[in-house]
């Protein structure tokens, strides 16, 4: 114990970055855990939108959306979600959504509006429509 305190006393600015590196870790950690926004690999994805009824929500652009999308998923713009026009997925209020974009990252802004908006259960793929095409998930172009 003495050893950590001569450590502390002799290295002040490098003890006091990780402190505040470890409590920027337990946020990170607490947020994620508390937050009502899940995040999905993609077999775990698949099975929480068929078992609960659910819907792929695909937020990249309509030429991306046209090149390659899970099937059955429905498009829905950024755009349109910050402007609140959510008419075509309205029905799925209380089911299982999970949001799509490139790599995932896009996604959780999306995930954060929906919920805000009264969706119940939002859930963001991990890795987005790049960890999809990993796996070797089918891809509809149609």
């Amino acid at each position: 114990m003495q050893e950590l305190l001569d450590f502390i006393s002799r290295n002040p600015m490098m003890s006091g970055l990780w402190v505040v590196l470890l409590v920027a870790l337990i946020i990170t950690y607490v947020r994620s855990a508390m937050s009502p926004i899940k995040s999905l690999q993609p077999q775990e994805a698949t099975v929480w939108v068929n078992r609960g009824d659910g819907i792929f929500v695909d937020i990249r652009n309509q030429d991306e959306f046209k090149k390659g999308h899970i099937h059955g998923s429905k498009h829905l713009s950024m755009d349109k979600i910050k402007q609140k026009s959510l008419t075509s997925i309205e029905k799925f209020k209380d089911a299982p959504i999970v949001l799509v974009c490139a790599t995932g990252m896009t996604a959780k802004a999306a995930a954060s509006q929906l919920t805000a908006e009264g969706y119940k259960q939002v859930a963001v793929l991990q890795g987005g429509m790049n960890a999809w095409r990993n796996d070797k998930l089918p891809v509809s172009q149609k």
